[in-house]
C-alpha cells in the first residue's frame, strides 16, 4: 500500500474518531457529516490504488460505485452506503434545522467504521 493510500485510510479513522466525540458532544448533525467523510477517504484511497483520482465528490462516488460495486470486488452496500451518506451530509451542512436524528447518525458511524476496515483489509490483501 503506497503512502498516500495510508494516509487517506488515516485520515478516515480521524474522520470516525471525529464522529464519534461530535456524537457525544450533542453534536449529530456535524457527527454525520464527518462520517461521511470518513466514508469519503476510504473511497478516494480504494481508487487510488488503481490510479485514479477526481476532483469532485460526484466523480469519487460514480468511479467507486463503477470499479468496486459493479464489478462485485466490494459488496454494493458500500456503494449506497456512500451515497446515502452524502445525502444526509448535505442536508446536515446546508439546511437550517437538522433533522439527522441520533440513531441514524451511530448507525452512519458503525458503516463507515465497517467500509473502512473492509477497505483496509482488501487492501492489504491486493498487495
Amino acid at each position: 500500500m503506497n503512502v498516500e493510500i495510508e494516509k487517506l485510510l488515516n485520515k478516515a479513522e480521524r474522520a470516525v474518531r471525529a464522529a464519534e466525540n461530535q456524537l457525544k458532544d450533542g453534536d449529530a448533525d456535524l457527527a454525520a457529516a464527518r462520517a461521511y467523510y470518513a466514508m469519503f477517504y476510504t473511497a478516494e484511497a480504494l481508487l487510488l490504488e488503481k490510479g485514479l483520482r477526481f476532483r469532485k465528490h460526484g466523480g469519487v462516488h460514480a468511479a467507486f460505485g463503477e470499479h468496486y460495486a459493479k464489478t462485485g470486488v466490494l459488496d454494493t452496500k458500500y456503494h449506497r452506503w456512500l451515497l446515502d451518506s452524502f445525502d444526509m451530509r448535505i442536508k446536515c451542512d446546508y439546511g437550517v434545522e437538522s433533522e439527522v436524528v441520533q440513531e441514524d447518525v451511530i448507525e452512519l458511524i458503525r458503516q463507515s467504521t465497517e467500509f473502512l476496515q473492509t477497505a483496509r483489509r482488501f487492501l492489504t490483501h491486493s498487495q
